[in-house]
């Protein structure tokens, strides 16, 4: 059985960093409110002209560094997203093209901020089908170009940025070895329920009204399935790798809110210094926020190899997953 294993990993944040006081400015806010109901401090915009591929492509181009791979190499590039450059092509045709490497299979995936986790089980599956060795799996948003700056219950919770990692196939290193012994990713756990569609939306699109929209939520709804589903979808990986709890080494969730952050690790009883937050420097920036998170947290040290993670996250739909790897 061949395994999808980590190798590298990158990040791009947009120049322009918005702190809460600078948004208080032109919108009913305060530092002290949206700290208090989201821990965030600051969030990131993309520039006038800079596009969700540039983000994706800066953030590549540093995930194929760290991993010491050549864009040649790739044999897939899977790009999650909810904010494309264009309704077609998939804005991951223009990353490959930067990329020098035309011909390889390239493709966008909604699933809003659930979509790097939903990617990332798309590509542990390629590579154990075989139809891939060495895959880029990136998450990428320009949120700030669907947002009402004047809701101030949405508009003071997302930003721009993007994550990358590289993923390789490799065999298992001892064929007799249990699951949670080997680097790589141990299982991937994806879920949805359309049901709830009016809770998390956009209100535009190519066949509805024929524009971009803005973004709309329904906050108490949100994270009381946020806190359920998270909950729910993390205990299903562990049970799944017969693993408990404190097992994992580092919680990496998606920064959507601090509370929804600090309930679910309360509810895992993990203690505050085995998850990785970030939410208070860039908020919530979708599909990206995941590998941010991943990214500070190997960079700066804090996880290394052989390390167990666990990565997941809760996007308009609904939609949510979980996975669980060793570094």
């Amino acid at each position: 059985m061949m395994k999808s294993v980590f190798i590298g990993c990158g990040e791009y944040l947009p120049q322009r960093s918005v702190s809460n006081e600078e948004l208080a400015k032109t919108v009913d806010t305060s530092d002290e409110w949206i700290v208090a109901r989201t821990g965030i401090s600051h969030r990131h915009i993309a520039a006038e002209g800079e596009m969700t591929s540039d983000l994706a492509y800066a953030a590549a181009v540093d995930a194929l560094a760290s991993a010491g791979v050549a864009a040649s190499e790739l044999d897939l590039i899977i790009l999650a997203t909810a904010t494309p450059d264009e309704t077609f092509p998939a804005t991951a045709t223009r990353v490959q093209a930067r990329l020098g490497i035309p011909g390889i299979p390239a493709f966008d995936l909604q699933a809003v901020c659930s979509g790097f986790i939903y990617a990332l089980a798309v590509a542990d599956n390629f590579i154990k089908a075989g139809q891939a060795r060495t895959v880029l799996v990136i998450g990428a948003e320009t949120f700030s170009r669907i947002l009402d700056w004047e809701d101030r219950t949405t508009c003071v919770l997302f930003g721009d940025g993007a994550g990358a990692v590289v993923l390789r196939s490799e065999a298992n290193a001892v064929d007799d070895a249990p699951a949670s012994e080997q680097r790589g990713i141990m299982s991937t756990h994806l879920h949805a329920d359309g049901r709830h569609h009016d809770m998390l939306y956009v209100d535009g699109g190519p066949s509805s009204t024929g524009t971009a929209g803005f973004l709309r939520m329904r906050g108490r709804e949100v994270y009381r399935h946020a806190v359920s589903n998270l909950t729910s979808v993390v205990a299903e990986a562990l049970e799944a790798n017969d693993l408990p709890a404190d097992a994992i080494d580092w919680l990496v969730p998606h920064q959507a809110n601090r509370r929804i952050i600090d309930h679910t690790a309360r509810k895992l009883k993990l203690p505050a210094e085995k998850v990785v937050l970030t939410v208070a420097e860039h908020g919530n920036t979708s599909a990206a926020s995941v590998p941010l998170a991943l990214n500070r947290a190997v960079t700066d040290g804090r996880i290394k190899q052989g390390h167990v993670i666990l990565m997941e996250a809760m996007g308009g739909g609904f939609t949510w997953g979980a996975v669980l790897a060793r570094w």
